[in-house]
């Protein structure tokens, strides 16, 4: 890359709020760089609870524009990435004497029901615990339960998918790539960035756009040299994954007595994830892990619900994220703002950087769009809103023909077995036919690693999605990590380590 060329927008971080903001603004027309430290999703981008939702306790806190815009996304998103987005009924068991009455969980769903132009989403109903099949993993206690609708999402592949989509409207994407230094020199803005090699290189930009997640912060005082700044408070959320719970499609929202709340979600087929925690974080994001007192809570809380408690020994993974909420004061980790904030800095006539902190993942599509009235505000419009209507790849077939989508690629490869057509699909969409290519056997697609993780998908994933070492195809790409044998994901390791560098250079691209 020229050193001469300046780009419209330069993006710092490769989470979603970073990947959206780069896929919407150039689609509009504006040329873009995206720069991320470490890989895509590696920070709190992959460490969600996986929910594309409204935010039913949000309502408590009187957070009702987030809400319904959030409950507005919900089937905005599922219709352009049904491949990785899809519909979960969510059972909510009631008990007298419980941290919330019935009135108020009633009032809350009928909100929830009509604030949000839900078409598709089956509406709230009640259940009777003494008949319904959700019962069954429950105590007895529980006699009552209301059902809602909201969605399930791969985070992690929610924000490659935006990336590559990104990358293939011309944005230039580069991981493993860190912002050293930015300064103000004219009307521009001149970027240091290191390199996974170590070397160097500048690059000028009209305007910066951080959305570094936790280390937005940490942008503005080392790289920018705003120093003393706090904008955000760190939260922790950890997760734990134990073999499967139950064998209902539906998950379930668990009430505490301390007034928080757990989700159990059907997860990977063959196993249940339970959380969240939420618990102010002083330390380094990138060495947050789950702590003694979050696993012994999450199995307590569970275990209040489940007839058959969940034990540390049942614990399969877990993992932690740490969520950069805009520091509204709160006096609680629980009650902090999901909302995001976004912040232009810079004197007139200075080129500006504009922050985005906060946010959830359902409303990263909105967080963009109003990213994107700012930039266009600074630069002049190029292009309007457009990705409301635009599927990620691999999503272009109707958001309630997902079975229909295995079944054909079923049919054009017969040799993949039901469960790995599946799997397939769900990661890849229509995309799992470039993946596939002209294979016509198992055989074909290459090396075995395990499971059903075969070398035709791990080149795609370091050739198509900047994928690099183990850990970003077992625990982010792919979720094989959870039953490739450590001897099996140790041959990947070496396998990418003698034959990705090719792969790595045409992905960046």
């Amino acid at each position: 890359m020229d050193n001469e060329t300046v780009h419209d927008v330069f993006v710092i971080g490769g989470g979603i709020n970073g990947c959206g903001i780069a896929r919407d603004a150039v689609g509009r027309g504006y040329s873009v760089m995206l720069a991320e430290m470490n890989d895509l999703a590696s920070g709190t981008s992959s460490g969600s609870t996986k929910l594309i939702h409204g935010g039913l306790r949000y309502l408590e806190h009187y957070e009702f524009r987030l809400v319904r815009e959030a409950l507005m996304e919900r089937e905005v998103l599922w219709r352009n990435a049904p491949h990785i987005i899809w519909p979960m009924r969510f059972v909510l068991p009631f008990f007298k004497g419980g941290p919330r009455p019935a009135w108020m969980l009633r009032l809350g769903l009928f909100l929830y029901d009509h604030i949000g132009g839900r078409k598709l989403l089956p509406p709230t109903r009640t259940l009777d615990m003494t008949r319904d099949a959700a019962k069954k993993p429950l105590k007895a206690l529980f006699t009552k339960a209301f059902e809602y609708s909201d969605g399930w999402v791969n985070d992690a592949r929610l924000v490659v998918l935006n990336a590559r989509d990104a990358a293939d409207r011309g944005a230039i994407i580069r991981t493993r790539t860190k912002v050293v230094s930015a300064r103000r020199e004219g009307s521009l803005w001149l970027v240091t960035l290191q390199g996974p090699d170590g070397s160097a290189q500048l690059v000028k930009a009209l305007l910066l756009i951080n959305a570094a997640g936790p280390w937005v912060d940490h942008v503005l005082s080392e790289a920018v040299g705003n120093s003393g700044v706090h904008n955000v408070r760190l939260v922790q959320g950890s997760h734990i994954v134990v073999r499967r719970k139950f064998d209902d499609p539906r998950a379930y929202f668990f009430q505490n007595t301390d007034g928080r709340i757990i989700f159990a979600i059907p997860y990977e087929e063959d196993f249940t994830l339970i959380g969240t925690t939420d618990r102010d974080f002083d330390g380094d994001p990138r060495k947050v892990e789950i702590t003694e007192a979050e696993t012994n809570y999450l199995c307590a809380a569970a275990s209040e619900y489940f007839a058959e408690p969940v034990r540390r020994e049942d614990i399969v993974w877990t993992y932690s994220a740490v969520r950069p909420l805009f520091d509204d004061g709160a006096s609680k980790a629980q009650e902090a703002t999901r909302d995001y904030v976004l912040k232009p800095e810079g004197k007139p006539g200075q080129p500006q950087i504009i922050n985005a902190f906060g946010g959830k993942i359902t409303t990263y599509r909105r967080l963009a769009e109003s990213m994107l009235e700012l930039i266009e505000a600074r630069l002049g419009a190029r292009g309007k809103p457009w990705t409301e209507t635009a599927p990620l790849p691999g999503g272009d077939f109707p958001a309630t023909a997902f079975d229909a989508e295995v079944s054909k690629l079923k049919s054009s490869y017969p040799f993949l077995g039901a469960g790995m057509a599946r799997r397939l699909t769900r990661l890849y969409g229509t995309r799992a036919r470039t993946l596939l290519g002209r294979s016509g056997s198992l055989g074909d697609l290459g090396r075995h690693f395990g499971a059903d993780l075969y070398e035709a998908e791990v080149r795609y994933l370091v050739e198509h999605e900047w994928a690099r070492t183990a850990d970003d195809i077992l625990w982010r790409r792919t979720k094989r990590g959870l039953v490739l044998k450590p001897e099996e994901a140790a041959a990947l390791a070496d396998y990418l380590d003698q034959n990705g560098s090719d792969g790595r250079r045409a992905a960046a691209e």
